[in-house]
């Protein structure tokens, strides 16, 4: 096919690939609030179990919505790959022997499988311990201590109810302490739609009340997401250096003792710094790098490629 054709289809299958993401992205949108929700809510739950105000917070009026908006079209993203893979599959896979072909067939579920168990490692066990760091060391940073004395004889101290729930029908006027999400709740009007009750949020006293933005969080969140993302690809990556003879399964077991080092380190830059988080990260870290090294003893190039095709024949071989 000529340069000119080339370039035509390659544009052709851009299209159809941005194309295929509209729907998805509508799609997402629809869904964007329920998505927002669930990846803050391990900041939540956070700040919960500390014992502070479990509200993240917006500065300026558009942080919200962008937020909304930049999570919806990721997801769209995510979840229209397969649909972009494939039309850039349609582009790539006429030029490509069936040899070459099985290489891709088993790198993709590979790698998409190693993504998800990423995912899965972030959310499930680092992400809480992250952040139940994080709040904890901000808080305990310049406490001051609270004086206490005995009150004086003629001071009436009011008895606020602590309650696990709110009551069913509070009539105005009523006030309780809502333990389960720690604010002082009081009935103000009795409307169509049920006791209308407003909030204070209370804390713990510490030095730094960690009050988070929403857009902040998120971005610090997709980061750490990518980063996971792309850290358990290291068996993909040892795969591709072992086919292409630059390691070997015995160059491996010879530098074990510096990926421990290297493991350590990238464990102590990507961790917020406590042992436990960082063994966390380091004991995965160094699991990918012997994953790698059993998948190239099992999976060689010359297994995963099996019988090479033959070259096209020469049309002028012959010839005299």
């Amino acid at each position: 096919m000529p340069l000119g054709d080339h370039l035509e289809e390659l544009r052709s299958r851009i299209i159809w690939a941005l194309l295929g993401l509209v729907p998805i992205a509508l799609v997402a949108m629809g869904f964007g609030k329920y998505l927002l929700a669930f990846l803050v809510e391990p900041a939540r739950v956070a700040l919960e179990e500390a014992g502070q105000d479990a509200t993240l917070i917006q500065t300026n009026p558009l942080e919200a919505f962008g937020t909304y908006m930049k999570v919806s079209l990721i997801a769209a993203v995510i979840v229209g790959s397969p649909w972009m893979f494939y039309q850039f599959w349609r582009f790539v896979a006429p030029g490509l022997y069936k040899h070459e072909k099985r290489f891709v067939y088993f790198l993709l579920p590979l790698s998409t499988l190693l993504t998800g168990l990423g995912l899965v490692f972030l959310f499930r066990v680092i992400l809480p311990v992250i952040l139940s760091f994080l709040i904890n060391f901000g808080t305990m940073i310049g406490e001051r201590p609270i004086a206490t004395a005995p009150p004086a004889a003629d001071v009436a101290m009011p008895a606020i109810p602590l309650l696990k729930a709110d009551p069913t029908a509070p009539v105005p006027g009523q006030m309780w302490f809502n333990t389960a999400v720690m604010e002082l709740r009081v009935c103000v009007a009795e409307t169509k739609d049920g006791p209308e009750v407003r909030s204070i949020p209370m804390h713990r006293g510490s030095g730094i009340i960690p009050q988070y933005r929403v857009s902040e969080y998120v971005s610090l969140l997709l980061t750490l997401t990518l980063a996971f993302g792309a850290a358990f690809q290291a068996p993909v990556v040892v795969l591709l250096l072992g086919w292409v003879g630059l390691v070997t399964p015995a160059t491996l077991n010879r530098f074990r003792r510096h990926a421990i080092l290297v493991c350590a380190i990238l464990a102590a830059i990507l961790m917020p710094g406590d042992p436990l988080s960082m063994m966390l990260m380091w004991l995965p870290l160094m699991g990918l790098y012997e994953l790698g090294g059993i998948l190239l003893r099992f999976f060689p190039a010359s297994r995963v490629a099996g019988k090479r095709d033959e070259p096209p024949d020469d049309p002028t071989e012959g010839e005299g």
